[in-house]
């Protein structure tokens, strides 16, 4: 993030940047500083050195061990040898210091009078000259064929990189960050980063990044360029060559392209985030108006019957009443429960008390509490199986939602059956009914909330609500078909440690 102009911390452009210095993003480029293309790396050019520090005096060991076998002008091609392959090593740089220094060996060695620097014969003289001439003319031609193969192997290189950012769709979300690491790895830098400037305060801060140095121990930057007014393209690293900017400049597009798509992407997903919630919205209208209002309608009826002054109500009447009054109300509490789990569960705000439960009380207590159930259920939970690892409360609110799940779809075809069994590390609950079923291609769809199925379905929170709340507790909540039938809900729930 760029710096205010008030002094501020610095750090480099990496996954820890805080500011990039305010001396960096100046309104014009920063000037680039340029290797020049016409010698070699320093590096060659010191190992030619010492390849000619050590090759000649080697070379010349063994051109005395031959002895007069050999003349000497095959002498002078041995040296010449080794003088082209110290230009191919160090260029002419090397090879300069060389070819003298191997006529100067040549002269001591092997030309008369030996071990002196003298020279008998005045051709030999000139000989000796030529031999020079010829190694720095070799050496030039070497080296220039050298940087001649370097150029046409970055320009293979450079052609390469520009068909492929032709070719990428820069509109993907992932693009930005492969871009710039693409130019980071084709300069070879330290790192390469899109700056953007923030709209209020007018500081640069990054939006995507490639690479990473050590705060306090980066490299110095090597290119920035301005990509409009609201961005650009920087990085840290060696100098870069004149004839990169064609490539830099490609890359700045696509940069600039990649980040516009990324804007882009995040709006349409924004838009279909909207989209969702106003569906959700609609839809929970729908569901929450029907659902509220149906037990509402039968207080309001149960009550206004009772505080009629002019009819005499029996006592089963009066009771008939009161039941509907009772379970409306019950009604009412279950779909606001259901939506305050909901919004718990959407928020992340839900609080799981997780201790050891013993499934046959729960189980117990779930039936309880579903007026319907009554009379409609068959439970075969032992006593003696292992605790499980769960929230009391929560569970007991799943299986509550499961089995009036199960005993308003399929109860009138026959008892709703819970069975239990315990594992070696979990335990798992089956709610079976004998209704009509789900077809599998739908079995996931309700787990969605608000998905109603049917007219019977509800606010189609209950099922929603009991799997986040499986899953809140570290169990998995999934649907089946039930033998000759019908629906069956499993629960997994992790046992309790011994």
């Amino acid at each position: 993030m760029a710096a205010s102009h008030e002094d501020k911390p610095v750090t480099s452009i990496s996954a820890r940047i805080e500011y990039v210095p305010a001396g960096d993003l100046l309104e014009e480029p920063v000037p680039t500083r340029r290797r020049d293309r016409r010698t070699l790396p320093r590096e060659r050019q010191i190992a030619g050195l010492v390849a000619a520090a050590l090759g000649l005096p080697l070379l010349t060991l063994a051109v005395q061990a031959i002895g007069d076998d050999l003349s000497l002008e095959g002498q002078a091609l041995l040296y010449l040898a080794a003088v082209v392959g110290v230009a191919v090593i160090g260029g002419i740089v090397a090879a300069f210091p060389a070819a003298v220094g191997a006529a100067l060996l040549i002269d001591f060695f092997f030309v008369e009078p030996p071990h002196t620097l003298d020279v008998a014969r005045g051709d030999q003289v000139v000989s000796l000259a030529l031999f020079v001439i010829v190694a720095v003319v070799v050496s030039l031609v070497v080296e220039l064929a050298d940087r001649r193969a370097r150029v046409a192997e970055r320009a293979a290189a450079q052609a390469e990189t520009l068909s492929t950012l032709a070719g990428a769709d820069l509109e993907d979300a992932g693009t930005l960050r492969t871009i710039l690491e693409r130019a980071r790895r084709t300069f070879d830098m330290e790192s390469v980063a899109l700056l953007v400037r923030d709209r209020e305060s007018r500081e640069w801060a990054p939006a995507e990044h490639a690479g990473w140095s050590p705060p306090g121990r980066e490299a110095d930057m090597q290119f920035d360029v301005p990509i409009g007014r609201e961005l650009r393209l920087i990085g840290r690293g060696p100098p870069q060559f004149a004839e990169d900017q064609r490539v830099l400049q490609a890359f700045a597009a696509a940069a600039e392209t990649a980040y516009e798509g990324r804007l882009l992407n995040a709006q349409a997903h924004r838009a279909r985030e909207l989209d969702a919630i106003d569906r959700q919205r609609t839809a929970l209208l729908a569901a929450v108006g029907h659902d509220l209002r149906t037990p509402l309608a039968g207080i309001k009826a149960a009550v206004s019957s009772l505080r009629q002054r002019d009819i005499t109500w029996s006592d089963a009447d009066r009771d008939e009443l009161l039941a509907t009054i009772e379970d409306s109300a019950d009604r009412l509490d279950t779909v606001v429960a259901n939506l305050l789990d909901a919004s718990r569960l959407e928020a992340g705000a839900l609080s799981v008390q997780a201790r050891p439960v013993a499934l046959d009380a729960v189980v117990a207590a779930a039936v309880l509490a579903v007026p319907e159930a009554a009379g409609r259920v068959e439970i075969d939970v032992a006593d003696d199986l292992p605790l499980v690892l769960a929230d009391p409360g929560l569970l007991e609110r799943i299986l509550a939602n499961l089995v009036d799940n199960a005993v308003s779809h399929g109860g009138e075809h026959g008892p709703v059956e819970i069975t239990a069994t315990a594992g070696a590390e979990s335990a798992k609950l089956a709610v079976v009914d004998h209704g009509r079923g789900v077809p599998a291609e739908q079995r996931q769809r309700m787990f969605a909330p608000f998905q109603r199925l049917d007219e019977r379905s509800g606010i189609g929170l209950g099922l929603s609500v009991a799997r986040g709340l499986a899953e809140a507790m570290g169990g998995a909540l999934a649907a089946d078909e039930s033998p000759g039938g019908g629906l069956t809900m499993r629960l997994r729930l992790p046992l309790a440690p011994r």
